[in-house]
């Protein structure tokens, strides 16, 4: 965790930024509750009880600066709101999701099964993808 903070502080202070207090509350929010796909406002709330004096417009700026260093990433998972999770793999494709319809539980998947049709597709139409986003709705296994 030490060595990620570091890395973030390097980050920030290469593009002209500072990883204030309220950065690194609302990054070490994203971080204690990876993969639960928080939205802005849950991710304030949490924020807020470690930092009372923060704003939601501050939050909305962190959250906004981090995606575009591309240390989380902003998610859509079709409800109307905005998620983030934390980039763990800068370089490589993001993962899949399972949505559920019945309770809204989100399932990650890391396998990832469209490097052959990726491949497929560059050739056929001379065109490099440099990402792909996936998302499966169905009902899970407790909800069945």
């Amino acid at each position: 965790m030490d060595n990620l903070i570091e890395g973030l502080k390097d980050k920030l202070k290469e593009k002209g930024y500072k990883l204030t207090p309220q950065r690194r509350a609302t990054l070490d929010v994203i971080l204690d509750n990876q993969g639960k796909h928080l939205n802005t406002e849950e991710i304030y709330g949490l924020v807020k009880d470690k930092c009372p004096e923060i704003g939601l417009a501050t939050v909305y700026r962190t959250l906004q600066l981090l995606d575009e260093m591309q240390i989380i990433s902003k998610i859509n998972l079709d409800d109307g709101c905005s998620r983030y999770e934390f980039n763990t793999h800068e370089d490589d494709h993001q993962h899949h999701h399972l949505i559920c319809q019945n309770c809204g539980n989100v399932i990650e998947v890391e396998i990832d099964l469209l490097e052959q049709l990726e491949e497929e597709i560059e050739k056929n139409h001379d065109f490099e993808i440099t990402d792909h986003k996936v998302k499966f709705f169905g009902i899970c296994s407790k909800c069945r």
